[in-house]
Formats: C-alpha cells, structure tokens, sequence
C-alpha cells in the first residue's frame, strides 16, 4: 500500500466539490423554482406544479421534494452494500463514481425542465420521477465517495485533513450553487429569465461533472485501500451498524442538525428576498462571505480537534447555529442584516462541515477492531439514511409553513433553531474518549 499524501486528499477533495454543487443546485433552488414567492414570478419565474396545499397543508412540492430524500435515505444502504461486496478489478468506489458521474449532472439540468408549460398534473409526475432518480445518482456517487473517507484517512492526522479539505471543497461548491441568479442576470435580456436561469444550470452542472471525474481518473484506489470485498449481507450490515450504541447517540445529533440546516438551506433565497428585501443575486454575496469567513476557522477547527477533541466544538457549532437561527427570523430590509447573518454563521459552518464526517469515521473503525468486520461503506450509509429522513420532514415542513404567507418565512427560521438546539441535548450523551480509547489501544 502507498502512503497517503495531501496532493491525493486535495484530488479526492474535488470530487465533492463537483457533487455538492449539484446537490446545492438542487438543495438552494429547487423550492424557488417550483414553489416562488410573487418577487420571483415578477423576475420572471413560471408555475409549472400544483401551489396549493392538498391535505392537512401538504403541498405538492413538498411531497415531492420529502418522498426524493426518503427514496434517497432507503437506496443509500442498498448501494453501501453492493459497494462493500464489490469485487471490481479497480476497487470498491471508484467504478461506481465513475459510471454515474456524467449522468448525475444531465438529471441535475433536466430536473429543472418540464414537459408542460403552465401548472399540470403531467409536470407534477414528471418531476416526482425526475426527483427520484436526481436522489439515485447521488447516492450512486456519494455513497462510495464517503466509504473512501475513512479507507484514504487511516492515521488520525489524514483523517482530520480530509475531512477538512473535502469541508473547503463542499462550502465553495455550495457557494458556487448560489451564484444561480447572477450566471442567469447574464443571459435574461436575450433568452428570458426562465431560460437563463435553466442555462446556468446547465453551466454549473457542466463544471460539476468535470470536477466529479477528477478523483475517478487521478486516484487508484487499490494503491491505498485493501479494498476486502464484504460477505455479510446489506439488511444485517445495516442492523449491525446501529447496533452500536455511540453512533446511534451521533445519528440522533444528526438528524435534528440536518432537519434544521435543510430548513435554513431551503428558506436562505427568501429570508434574502422577502425578510430583507434585497435581489436573489445578492444570495450568493452574502454565501460567499459567509463562506470566505468560514475558511478563516478551518486551520484554528483543525489545531482545536486534535487537542481537544471534536466532540465539544461541534457542541459548541450546534448552540451557536441555534442562535444565527434565531436571529434570521427577526430580520429586517437591509444588506446589514444579511451580512451581520452570514458573518456570525460563518463559525459553526465550519465546524459542521469539518468534524461530522470525522466522528463517523471514527465509530466505523472503532466499530471495525471490536468486530473484526469493516463496514465503513456502511456506517457513512447509515447516518445518510438516517438523517435524510430527517431532510424529508424538513421539506414537508418548510413548504407547509411558508404556504401561510411571508410569516411564514420567519416562522421556519424559529423552528430550525428549536431542532438544532435539541439536536446538540442529544449530541451530549456521545462518549467520544470510550470511542477513541479503542482506536488508540488497537
């Protein structure tokens, strides 16, 4: 086996790059897309899908949107499993990444294209399969991309460097999702704002396909991983994963994290439009801030986790987010607000991106010595399984709420700071030291 450097984390890092804005395209622009708010209809925006609620205020794109991420949540261990037994001759990850790369980024593009023009019952299948198979192409890609993570990061020193730098690559790719509205304010005189909106899609989603091929063609995986094909069964690795204890306390953290994130992810293109009254392309300023800020925690994140454990700084993020939360939903117009929202998010941000991956990794191998079976594919499944149920409620939640009205807006803001608080109550009951006490005496 070849030692791990930087330079193979910093290619590895690219592919997240590539996929987080793909699913930042969708994650940031879906609901404003199908679901707008009058501003957005006044830019030029169309209604493609059914608005109103259609049971105990349920909307159409909610269901939508909730049934994609719980499609997304049970196909997630079925492709765990097919990649931890996968005997290919050029690994366990790398041939699924490679087959669905392209793919993924043209469903991506199509998603925002109906066959209708106007609200139909025909758009509102289409885009339910179209949703679905978005979801399948990202856990096709995904899912073995996050089973390399712990297979690439053996030392604990790699590990925390390419959670790190696969964090850098995943909040630039996000920013990068945001930038929607400012590629489409391009093109909108000459092809319309629809139009140019679907065009920077397809831009976007054109870089992101490169960037995902560049792990799959740089990295041979068999240089780094032993790659054991696993024997044991999908359904029984999945029940064995949350038999441990430590990683049911983190997933339980994660889900009410995710819940909360996707609802602020979600609402960010109209706490920016309708609470502070600014253009759409003014998203992906205050992103970018919040991003650049960010950056400036990732070494100080990276020093702190080594000596004092991951545990209390993502404590520290889910309180702190709780709180930016909060204050989102007492906005006001203004740029200031915006900036003063981005900057203080800026923090957890960081730390949310760096060390959740990190702490799975580390309950996969502690997991891995007590019972001398690797299912590292599985347990990277197992919390995405999990916490997009978490990101299905979200949906439903989100567009129920804002179907009220611009309070509703403010509404959700409130009730992603109420799961984000509770998700950090349950985060605390996590043994870190008993986890690293079996990784460290192995």
């Amino acid at each position: 086996m070849k030692e791990v450097n930087n330079k193979v984390l910093w290619l590895f890092a690219i592919g997240q790059l590539g996929w987080s804005i793909l699913g930042g395209i969708v994650s940031n622009w879906f609901v404003y897309f199908y679901q707008p708010s009058s501003q957005a209809l006044a830019d030029g925006l169309e209604l493609f899908v059914t608005q109103k609620p259609i049971f105990i205020g349920l909307t159409i794109l909610g269901i939508i949107a909730a049934v994609g991420r719980i499609f997304d949540a049970i196909t997630d261990p079925i492709i765990a499993g097919k990649s931890d037994a996968s005997k290919h001759k050029d690994g366990r990850r790398i041939p699924f990444m490679r087959f669905i790369a392209l793919p993924f980024g043209v469903i991506t593009v199509l998603l925002f294209i109906m066959p209708v023009n106007g609200v139909s019952i025909v758009n509102n299948v289409v885009l339910l399969v179209m949703n679905l198979l978005f979801y399948l192409s990202m856990t096709i890609y995904c899912t073995p991309y996050n089973a390399l993570i712990p297979e690439l990061g053996k030392k604990q020193v790699n590990r925390i460097n390419l959670s790190t730098y696969i964090s850098m690559t995943f909040i630039v790719g996000t920013a990068f999702a945001y930038l929607i509205p400012n590629i489409a304010g391009i093109f909108a005189e000459s092809l319309g704002y629809l139009n140019s909106f679907r065009l920077a899609i397809a831009i976007l989603a054109t870089f992101a396909v490169i960037c995902m091929y560049v792990p799959v063609f740089t990295i041979k995986e068999k240089d780094y991983c032993v790659g054991k094909p696993s024997e044991v069964k999908t359904s029984e690795s999945l029940i064995k994963t949350f038999k441990n204890a430590e990683f049911r306390k983190f997933v339980g953290s994660d889900i009410l994290y995710f819940l909360s994130l996707t609802i602020f992810q979600t609402g960010l293109p109209f706490y920016v439009t309708v609470l502070m009254g600014l253009d759409a392309s003014k998203t992906f300023i205050l992103f970018a801030l919040m991003t650049g800020l960010s950056l400036v925690f990732y070494a100080p994140i990276n020093f702190l986790a080594k000596r004092i454990g991951k545990k209390k700084l993502v404590l520290l993020a889910f309180i702190w987010f709780s709180g930016v939360f909060v204050l989102t939903g007492f906005s006001q117009t203004g740029m200031l607000w915006g900036v003063i929202v981005a900057s203080l998010a800026s923090f957890p941000l960081a730390v949310l991106g760096i060390l959740p991956q990190a702490i799975v990794a580390d309950i996969a191998e502690s997991d891995a010595i007590v019972t001398k079976e690797n299912r590292d594919g599985m347990f990277f499944a197992a919390r995405t399984f999990a916490f997009k149920f978490g990101q299905s409620f979200a949906m439903l939640v989100f567009t129920s709420i804002v179907a009220i009205g611009d309070n509703g807006y403010r509404i959700s803001a409130f009730v992603a700071a109420a799961f984000c608080f509770v998700g950090a109550m349950v985060l605390s009951r996590y043994n870190e030291k008993a986890t690293l006490e079996i990784i460290n005496h192995k």
